[in-house]
């Protein structure tokens, strides 16, 4: 019986340091997925600038060639150019795409489309120019956030794993 109840509190202890791993996760992928997105503005700057592809191809070249949800982003809008504008499906596929972004990195990203596909070159690549400065702020934010919670997050989960072991022994 003493071999039983060891093993839950082992059990315990793991699971809540699993859970703190977990939460602390969230802030690297969301770093991770910042950078990816001021990566795909790149090639999307490039290709608008010299290939003069429509959007819709661009956002597929790009959903190809990115990571999981960020890809899924330009694949959804993409998808979405079908039956609306270029504005919309962007948003549409923003708001609506599962992702580790914040809502205030989501804005930034909002805000991209307001002039996709509806002006001229030079418009759309100040438009890309100003979101991407605006990502570089999101970036250094979601970078402290990742030091400063990282580690916290992780020890959190095994001390809170600790305390219920004791508790409950």
């Amino acid at each position: 019986m003493e071999v039983i109840k060891y093993f839950i509190l082992f059990l315990i202890l793991i699971a809540s340091s699993m859970i703190g791993k977990f939460i602390s996760k969230k802030y690297v992928y969301r770093l991770q997925e910042l950078e990816e997105i001021q990566n795909s503005l790149n090639i999307l700057k490039t290709k608008i600038k010299f290939t003069y592809e429509p959007i819709p191809e661009i956002f597929d070249e790009i959903s190809k060639s990115s990571c999981k949800n960020v890809s899924n982003i330009f694949k959804n809008a993409k998808d979405k150019m079908n039956n609306a504008t270029a504005h919309i499906a962007w948003k549409d596929a923003v708001e609506e795409t599962i992702t580790n972004l914040k809502n205030e990195d989501k804005q930034v990203l909002v805000t991209l489309g307001k002039l996709l596909g509806q002006t001229d070159v030079e418009g759309q690549l100040s438009q890309i120019e100003i979101t991407e400065k605006f990502l570089e702020g999101q970036l250094k934010e979601a970078l402290e956030e990742k030091h400063k919670n990282e580690k916290l997050y992780t020890r959190l989960g095994t001390i809170i794993g600790l305390v219920i072991v004791i508790v409950l022994y």
